[in-house]
């Protein structure tokens, strides 16, 4: 699978580790790229490993600290609106990720079948339709827009990870071991190069809010 390509992020916000890099290091046979958490850098970096390694399938990978489980997200909105500075300090207020880009993207992995495929793995997954509005979503926007403009026979798409242990020091918030994690990113990108979308299973994957 060394024509895969997975990104996570360096750690921001103060913490030390950042579990969505630290995971995707440890997939096997795949290209593994670390993104800076930096709102239009992060994107150049995708940019530049897409133009490098040419991949069929990329997943990018996130944390999202307070989630229970695994989330593969479904949809990617046009929209930067930081809570919080990246790591150079920014922090865009109601802008576009591509101005002039339609308002959102969808994904182009197997949704549910990378959840179906976590889960069989024996890790909480589900279906989330929220990617945020930080450079997660940043990210994800990019990368489809990417897709849809330079590379429309790429599948991509973006996973949401939980925060690993020890980075709540109060415990307060749910957390995953990163080599759980790994094995949920491990099944998802099987089940993105093996199921198209078009094939994707029809399992319950909505929400009420």
């Amino acid at each position: 699978m060394r024509d895969i390509l997975l990104t996570g992020f360096e750690p921001f916000d103060g913490a030390v580790v950042n579990p969505s890099w630290e995971a995707v290091k440890l997939v096997p046979e795949v290209r593994a790229v670390q993104l800076p958490c930096v709102f239009g850098e992060a994107l150049a970096h995708l940019r530049a490993a897409v133009l490098e390694y040419e991949p069929s399938v990329i997943v990018c990978v996130g944390q999202a600290g307070g989630r229970p489980d695994v989330t593969v997200e479904r949809v990617a909105v046009n929209l930067d609106d930081a809570r919080i500075p990246d790591n150079a300090g920014q922090r865009p207020i109601d802008e576009p990720v591509v101005r002039g880009g339609p308002a959102a993207y969808f994904s182009t992995l197997p949704v549910k079948a990378c959840v179906a495929a976590a889960r069989s793995a024996g890790v909480p997954a589900s279906v989330s339709h929220s990617a945020g509005t930080f450079v997660c979503n940043h990210v994800f926007y990019g990368l489809m827009h990417l897709i849809a403009t330079e590379r429309p026979a790429v599948r991509g798409g973006f996973v949401h990870v939980p925060f690993a242990p020890g980075q709540v020091l109060d415990g307060a918030k749910p957390s995953m071991p990163i080599p759980m994690i790994a094995e949920a990113l491990g099944a998802i990108v099987t089940a993105a190069v093996s199921v198209s979308p078009e094939d994707d299973l029809r399992l319950i994957g909505g929400s009420l809010h």
